[in-house]
């Protein structure tokens, strides 16, 4: 079906195939390049008919162990499906293979004036499969939204091996259910997709970029909730609570004023004659009690000044704690600093070190518990820690997961954010898909009772 040079089955070559970046680990039978949609299609019959798993995998960033066999079967990489199939200026659109990554899209479509919103932090390096699999979106998101908002239509094969297409070329369409949004996000357990047909927008002529600094976390919280309050709407609103500012104040090189214990970057997106006038708008707004200082960025050397924090909290905290858990959840962007200062009583609590950082503007917060697995007392106290952080967040509103998904890491905690008669449903929604249950199982929903 796709030929042995696209086929490996040795084990030790499918070794780097069983593992992502939550460092969960199982072995897969052999691993498959697919080239065409064709090739897919015929795999997942010939799977299907014998009952085999199968593992879709792009480049192995995501963070939950989605792409993990952990049955073994077949890992589905789409490493060599990478073509920009057509751009579409006029109607604002292109059409992707999966294996494309984000970054290869942004520069494809950069020259025509145009982007893709969605923008995780891993883009260099992530698939465009791997984001519509996740619903991964990144700091523009409060904005423009994820990719759920951003796709117009799909091209997938479900597990029986059936050719579906979803959604339009238009961006208004209510003819059937919404396929299309149902399929992303659902990591790869409902159908696999081949092509993605993409919603794009104009590059803004302008930005500006602006850091606010505040004495509290508290502060910072309120401030996000003014700014997300008043009309112009930031198309980025970064977060680091104090802890995250402690670490990057130990590296050197972070020049904020002595009593800082929280910082927001905000950029301001705009036609070069109201640039200007939208980002004094959100720096007044950011003005407010605990406020120590807004700065805005006038140079390319400035925002890049002004942005390298941020973008040195990933290996500072690698350097710190390697073995680190990564969450991610979201809180209503009002109730930001009550999960803060929780999250601050159960580090205390349980003897775990937490740094928080994230997508303000969305409520959205990576909550990072720097433990060492080789330390199992430790270990213990983190799963604890976790637990309540889940309990926390639910409490308030919230949901356990913004953009890294499910996979294997959360799916013992979905039952407390779904309730059983949704779960019935969606149960049956993957079985109406998926009948024999080869497409990634053991992901993301939990055992139906």
């Amino acid at each position: 079906m796709v030929g042995s040079q696209n086929l490996v089955s040795d084990a030790a070559e499918c070794l780097p195939y069983g593992y992502d970046n939550s460092r969960r680990q199982a072995q897969p039978d052999g691993v498959v390049f697919a080239r065409t949609h064709e090739q897919v299609r015929a795999l997942l019959q010939f799977c299907n008919s014998h009952r085999l798993p199968v593992v879709a995998r792009g480049r192995g960033t995501g963070t939950t162990g989605a792409t993990v066999p952990v049955r073994g079967g077949l890992v589905l990489s789409f490493e060599r499906m990478t073509r920009i199939l057509e751009v579409d200026p006029a109607n604002r659109m292109a059409r992707v293979e999966p294996g494309a990554t984000n970054q290869a899209l942004q520069d494809r479509v950069a020259a025509e004036g145009f982007f893709w919103p969605p923008d995780p932090t891993s883009a260099a390096f992530s698939t465009i499969g791997g984001n519509l699999a996740y619903n991964s979106a990144g700091p523009r998101a409060v904005k423009y939204g994820t990719p759920r908002e951003n796709t117009l239509g799909l091209r997938c094969v479900t597990g029986s091996g059936e050719e579906i297409q979803t959604g339009t070329r238009t961006t208004k369409g209510v003819v059937g259910l919404d396929l299309t949004r149902l399929i992303i996000g659902s990591e790869g357990t409902l159908a696999i997709i081949t092509e993605a047909l993409l919603k794009l927008t104009p590059r803004s002529e302008a930005v500006r970029t602006l850091r606010a600094v505040y004495s509290d976390v508290r502060s910072a919280a309120l401030a996000v909730s003014r700014i997300m309050a008043q009309a112009t709407v930031p198309c980025a609103l970064e977060f680091m609570d104090g802890e995250a500012i402690n670490l990057l104040c130990t590296q050197g090189g972070l020049d904020l004023p002595a009593a800082a214990g929280a910082v927001l970057m905000i950029e301001v997106d705009e036609t070069r004659r109201c640039v200007d006038i939208a980002a004094g708008l959100v720096s007044e707004v950011a003005h407010g009690p605990g406020c120590l200082e807004v700065r805005t960025a006038r140079s390319a050397q400035e925002v890049g000044t002004l942005w390298a924090a941020r973008k040195a909290l990933y290996p500072a905290l690698r350097n710190i704690a390697p073995g680190k858990i990564n969450e991610d959840v979201v809180v209503p962007v009002s109730r930001l600093a009550e999960l803060i200062d929780g999250l601050s009583r159960l580090s205390a609590a349980h003897r775990i070190p937490i740094v928080n950082f994230g997508h303000a503007g969305n409520g959205n917060v990576h909550v990072n518990l720097l433990v060492h697995p080789e330390d199992p007392q430790e270990m213990s106290r983190a799963r604890r820690c976790l637990d309540e952080t889940f309990s926390l967040v639910l409490e308030l509103g919230g949901t356990l997961s913004g953009e890294h998904g499910v996979g294997l890491v959360k799916r013992g905690f979905v039952a407390r954010e779904i309730a059983s008669p949704a779960l019935r449903i969606m149960h049956g929604i993957k079985r109406e898909f998926d009948p024999n249950g080869i497409l990634n199982p053991d992901k993301m929903l939990p055992d139906q009772e």
